[in-house]
Formats: structure tokens, sequence, C-alpha cells
């Protein structure tokens, strides 16, 4: 699949298979709604918004308030891809907010999802 299509995807349709992957790994949505926002700073109702609305991943990113400085101490792989060495940055973001609800799913804690520099 081409970036292009990637950037495509609304974000209110890929939402509910992130809410869906965490639930079946015994994770809540509300954990879920907490990593997007601190990714990437939207608030609860905010974020609320872009679930209904009709945003593609592209605009999503966009309008994200305050996208975490802390995100660069996102690390792994994706989809065989390791998420730090991604040069596109909108493609970038995409996959971090994939790792993190990956972790989440695998029942790494919330604490160590939300990266802090050390």
């Amino acid at each position: 699949m081409h970036q292009d299509k990637v950037f495509r995807i609304k974000f209110a349709s890929l939402y509910p298979l992130y809410v869906k992957k965490a639930e079946s790994k015994g994770r809540s949505k509300e954990q879920v709604d907490q990593v997007i926002c601190w990714l990437t700073g939207y608030s609860q109702e905010g974020l609320r918004r872009q679930v209904e609305g009709d945003n593609d991943l592209e605009t999503f990113f966009a309008q994200a308030p305050a996208f975490n400085p802390n995100a660069s101490l996102i690390k792994g792989v994706v989809c065989g891809i390791r998420v730090e060495d991604i040069e596109h940055p909108l493609m970038q973001k995409i996959r971090y907010l994939d790792k993190l609800v990956d972790e989440l799913a695998k029942g790494k804690p919330l604490a160590k999802i939300l990266r802090q520099p050390v």
C-alpha cells in the first residue's frame, strides 16, 4: 500500500480497530484513549470529535494540538519496520500510534507506554 493510501484512511474507521485489539487483550477503551491523547495532545472531547468526524489520518495528525515531544523515545518494530528509522514524518507518527496500541495490547504498563525522558 502506498503511503498516500495510508494517509487517506479515515481515523474513525481505524479507531474501533485499535479499541478492539486492546479490549481483546484485556485492556480498555479508556486506556486506548489515554495513549492517543498522550501522543497527540487531544483532549478527551477533541478525540471524541475526531472519532465522530470524517478526517483522514493526515488531517487527524495535522490537527493534533500538541504532538508529544517524548514520542521520539518510542522504539521498536511495527510491520517489520523500526519506527525510529521511518523517514516520512507523517508515516512515523502513524507508526508511533500503532506501536503504542501494540504495547498496550501486549500488557505493557501504561507508565512505560507513556514514555518519560530518562
